[in-house]
């Protein structure tokens, strides 16, 4: 190397061109994700969605309704039944789970539980979330109803409640069984009712683990823990008929995110996938807070009634999912009358706030009233004087 080429009097000339050249390195670092449209082509999965969980609003579709089966992912609506047991107080995390014969029987990924084998509620859900186990599905499945049968008649019952149209569940564990299909755009919606337990991310979010006193280690199938920024869970499945499946939940700031591909070829291919989804929706979309002006909740005047006025309240969702890279601010209309005629009672709707951007409606909720007003008569005057006499 030539020592005049990177001597003293080199650095000196050209210090500037350095400096820029540091600070455009680093301003790359810096520079959040720009930007881009996403193709069904770049998605190798057959099928997948992106889905934004508090307002549902689906980011990405392709053959999102297309009915496939989705191998352990089937375990995330066992965990929403598990957790919605845990918290009506049917049982507790401490509590003992006895393996029976039928949970000890399973195949495919598991923990190899004996029958008569006791384990915690809180072991059976880590061996769930971070194994992928089917015999401790089993385990919970029979603690939460008695029976897997029993439990596999709730899990349909709360997907049709859930709007799950395209599911038919026959098992708690997501082992291959005919008619055991769902779509991905099912999984984001029943991925996004798991999320409303934040319990699970303590699950979620765990690499490595031990049960049996040290003696069982498990590592968590979501490989994208160890390599995406942001990345809170959820749920892999595999099998010969469902291929490689992922539900993968991820947040940056306050915009969380559902990413579902089914099918894909390999493991790498659906995290990739994955990844790839999550890239997109986080670089195109953010997430902003509806306030309510004070001014459009005064006191409406009530006609011909005991309260000359009635205290109104609404409560719009916490967020709205907008697009990046605009400035225009959200707008917020209100449709009220002038006044009301009593009576009036408490909780009746009176009007609307609808919020818009870039003049599409990004919300819409009811004003209601948060008081009464009873119709002005001899009779409520007369009640009225007499409680005021004797209050004196």
């Amino acid at each position: 190397m030539c020592p005049k080429l990177f001597g003293k009097n080199f650095w000196r000339k050209n210090l500037c061109l350095c400096l820029v050249t540091i600070f455009a390195f680093c301003g790359a670092l810096l520079t959040p994700l720009k930007a881009y449209a996403l193709s069904e082509e770049e998605i190798s999965a057959p099928s997948a969605v992106l889905m934004e969980p508090t307002t549902k609003k689906f980011l990405f579709e392709k053959n999102s309704h297309e009915v496939r089966p989705c191998a352990s992912i089937t375990k995330v609506m066992t965990l929403i039944l598990v957790f919605e047991a845990i918290e009506a107080g049917k049982f507790g995390y401490d509590d003992i789970v006895t393996a029976s014969a039928h949970a000890a029987s399973m195949g495919g990924s598991d923990i190899w539980l004996e029958e008569g084998e006791s384990m915690t509620v809180h072991e059976m859900i880590k061996a769930i979330v971070v194994a992928s186990a089917n015999d401790a599905a089993v385990a919970l499945a029979e603690l939460v109803s008695g029976t897997e049968d029993e439990f596999v008649k709730k899990m349909n019952e709360k997907a049709k409640a859930l709007g799950m149209l395209d599911t038919t569940f026959k098992n708690c564990n997501g082992l291959d069984e005919e008619g055991h299909l769902t779509s991905a755009y099912d999984v984001a919606l029943m991925s996004a009712e798991l999320t409303k337990h934040e319990k699970i991310f303590e699950y979620s979010s765990i690499w490595i683990d031990y049960l049996r006193d040290g003696a069982t280690q498990i590592v968590n199938t979501n490989k994208l823990l160890k390599s995406y920024n942001g990345i809170t869970g959820l749920k892999t499945g595999t099998t010969s008929s469902a291929g490689s499946c992922m539900s993968a939940t991820a947040t940056r700031e306050n915009l969380s995110l559902v990413a579902v591909v089914l099918g894909c070829d390999t493991g790498t291919a659906r995290f990739k996938d994955s990844a790839t989804l999550l890239d997109y929706g986080f670089a195109n979309y953010k997430i902003e807070t509806l306030t309510v002006p004070e001014e459009y909740l005064l006191p409406l005047p009530v006609k011909g009634g005991m309260s000359s006025e009635v205290t109104l309240s609404c409560t719009p969702s916490l967020n709205a999912l907008l697009p990046k890279g605009n400035t225009e601010e959200i707008e917020a209309k209100l449709s009220l009358p002038e006044e009301l005629e009593a009576p009036v009672e408490s909780g009746t709707k009176i009007g609307t706030l609808t919020y818009y951007h870039e003049g599409a409606t990004v919300d819409e909720v009811e004003i209601i009233t948060s008081s009464e007003s009873k119709k002005m008569s001899f009779g409520e005057i007369y009640k009225v004087l007499w409680n005021n006499v004797f209050s004196l």
